[in-house]
């Protein structure tokens, strides 16, 4: 995937930017494929270039713009940015029917646990009747020592 991004340049405390194309996982100062515009933050006024037309050419072949040089093409075209081909599409609001859906099987998992428990209440007798079977026997020792 392509990205066009900052490449920094410059002296220590001086740092100019190279803006330029590159793949997103290349490191930040790493191989580019073409320098599309400079950046000098420390000069005053701060220097934004930009060559448009290839901007254009590589926002149409996929490459999309970091958020800083987004900001900075905004601020260099007066807030118009061109529409990245790729970029992701945003998260909506469940529609009606998800939302059925997920109420459908929040109620199933609640008909499940209670069947679960129905069962759970089930055995809990059994082991009763278990313990009053062993009770007697408990009972009798305890009647031979009352004897």
């Amino acid at each position: 995937m392509l990205a066009i991004r900052m490449r920094r340049t410059g002296a220590k405390k001086d740092a100019h930017y190279r803006i330029v194309v590159t793949e997103r996982a290349a490191g930040r100062d790493g191989r580019f494929l073409e320098i599309l515009g400079h950046y000098h933050p420390r000069r005053q006024p701060m220097e934004v270039t930009f060559d448009f037309d290839r901007m254009d050419v590589w926002i149409g072949k996929g490459a999309q713009m970091s958020d800083t040089v987004r900001s900075l093409y905004k601020m260099a075209t007066g807030g118009t940015v061109p529409q990245e081909e790729s970029a992701p599409a945003p998260v909506s609001e469940p529609t009606v029917a998800a939302a059925e859906e997920i109420e459908a099987a929040a109620e199933a998992e609640v008909a499940e646990d209670d069947v679960e428990a129905d069962a759970g209440s089930e055995s809990a007798p059994e082991e009763g009747a278990a313990e009053s079977a062993e009770e007697p026997a408990d009972g009798d020792a305890a009647d031979g020592e009352e004897e």
